[in-house]
């Protein structure tokens, strides 16, 4: 992949030149609101785990290891997306994390890391649209469950074929059904510990309950962890929509500094109020993680609270939250097969795009990935559950590439004898953000499966680890193929501008 040097930019303003796809046949368009953006990013924060599954850490580690666990979390995750800031308001691309690899670590690198990210929300889209149709059947028990699958997939195929604009709507208002409903469950979750309008005041005492805060010890503790890493996947795909931003040095800053207060707003806070609340001792907290919409914590306060319809209502916040993450991973690794294309990585058929922008045939092979994986559900449910876990690592794993570019981007660019004034953006505390991410995204995948690993349980580890050997796989692979190199700090590329395809 030729490499422009920053000389060769300098004859051009660089905050235009900045990753910019030109309108037009073959490539993306610019069409992404401020506010869209902004709102991709909240949807991104606020997903099934929080609705689900939040209760189940609660259970498992007490309330305050339930708030510790995504407490810290939630830092590592806001240090994290201020790197991603960094990098994408510098280099605006669809490939986001893949390209940045490739160009500030190893080409062999952003290969590995593209395919892996692609592969897994193919992946994830066929669980998500599974599980749109059991949400369904709430309502409607003797349907047969495939064609509301396939009617969820056909539907967010052509929201993603008509233009990004509709995209970007779509994911507007789907992530403002669930902000309201998290405000209204934090206005009468704060109201009945207070006995504001519910009586009596219900207080802390579940804080203090039996062996409260703090249960289960540090391998709890770590469990927990897990959890709330997978909760807040999904967060980096802004850094994909800055390609198709209208005005990326404005929009995607505004989306990451809102990422601390949404994780504090949304999280933080709803993890104390079902805390405060619901005993961690409560088996409903653990029916949730199993798919019962009527033991969500959610829908328990709202009941207590006397919302006699609450199960029904929380039923199709969900299924607006899974509809948003379905819309959301065929946009985002349709974009990731687009970049990928775009460097020579994929097919070149996958970098052409419609008269209105759109990637299509990177989108039907993503839906067509999806579809397929979702076949093997029906034919075989045992190698569609290896599938599942064996991606469940792939967020992670793109975090520490995030974190890894970032960290080697800034030791270039001073290097260089750039001034960090020229920079749209700054990342908070660097070099401990970067850093910081990179060893807690490490000691959660190690964490992963820490039995399997002290009895070399070999067919578990491989089933649990297979996204790192996929990874490796990818990176070796290539990197034997095509004989790159680590890219050398003073030949780095961080003019700002795209690459010479």
């Amino acid at each position: 992949m030729t490499r422009n040097t920053s000389n060769a930019a300098s004859n051009t303003n660089q905050s235009d030149r900045a990753g910019q796809e030109h309108h037009g046949y073959g490539s993306v368009k610019r069409n992404l609101k401020t506010r869209h953006i902004s709102m991709i990013a909240l949807g991104g924060c606020i997903g099934t785990g929080l609705f689900m599954t939040s209760g189940s850490t609660i259970s498992t580690a007490g309330p305050g290891g339930g708030l510790l666990a995504y407490i810290a979390m939630g830092v590592m995750v806001y240090f994290l997306m201020t790197s991603l800031g960094e990098l994408a308001t510098h280099l605006p691309v669809s490939g986001s994390f893949a390209a940045y690899s490739a160009r500030y670590v190893d080409p062999a690198l952003g290969f590995a890391m593209g395919w892996d990210y692609w592969l897994n929300w193919t992946i994830s889209g066929a669980v998500d649209i599974s599980t749109a149709a059991l949400l369904i059947q709430y309502w409607l028990p003797h349907t047969p469950g495939w064609i509301w699958s396939l009617l969820v997939l056909v539907i967010v195929f052509l929201i993603n074929a008509l233009t990004v604009s509709a995209f970007g709507e779509t994911e507007f208002w789907l992530s403002l059904i669930k902000v309201a409903t998290i405000i209204v469950f934090l206005v009468i979750g704060m109201a009945m510990i207070c006995g504001i309008m519910f009586q009596p005041a219900v207080g802390l005492k579940n804080f203090t309950y039996k062996d409260a805060p703090f249960v289960g010890g540090f391998p709890a503790i770590m469990s927990v962890f897990l959890i709330a890493g997978y909760s807040f996947q999904g967060t980096e795909v802004v850094g994909v929509t800055a390609g198709e931003s209208e005005n990326p040095g404005k929009a995607v800053p505004k989306a990451i500094n809102d990422v601390f207060w949404r994780i504090l707003l949304f999280y933080v806070l709803s993890i104390f109020v079902i805390a405060a609340l619901i005993p961690y001792t409560s088996p409903n907290l653990l029916g949730a993680s199993d798919g019962n919409i009527a033991m969500s914590p959610f829908t328990l306060v709202f009941q207590r609270a006397g919302l006699a319809s609450a199960a029904s209502v929380m039923n199709a916040v969900v299924l607006t939250s899974i509809l948003s993450a379905v819309n959301t991973g065929a946009y985002a690794s349709s974009r990731m097969l687009y970049g990928l294309a775009k460097d020579h990585y994929a097919p070149a058929i996958f970098a052409r795009t419609t008269k209105r922008g759109i990637p299509l045939a990177a989108l039907v092979a993503t839906v067509c990935m999806s579809l397929a994986t979702f076949a093997s559900s029906i034919f075989g449910q045992s190698f569609y559950m290896w599938l599942v876990t064996a991606t469940g690592l792939t967020g992670f794993i793109a975090w520490i590439g995030i974190a890894l570019s970032h960290f080697r981007f800034r030791r270039a660019f001073k290097l260089q004898g750039h001034d960090l004034s020229e920079l749209k953006y700054h990342s908070k505390l660097y070099p401990f953000g970067p850093v910081l991410a990179m060893v807690l995204c490490v000691i959660v995948i190690a964490g992963q499966d820490i039995p399997s690993l002290l009895s070399l349980n070999w067919s578990h580890m491989a089933m649990t680890y297979f996204s790192v050997v996929l990874v490796l796989v990818l990176y070796l692979g290539f990197k034997f193929v095509n004989h790159t190199k680590i890219v050398r700090l003073k030949d780095m590329d961080v003019s700002g501008a795209e690459s010479a395809r």
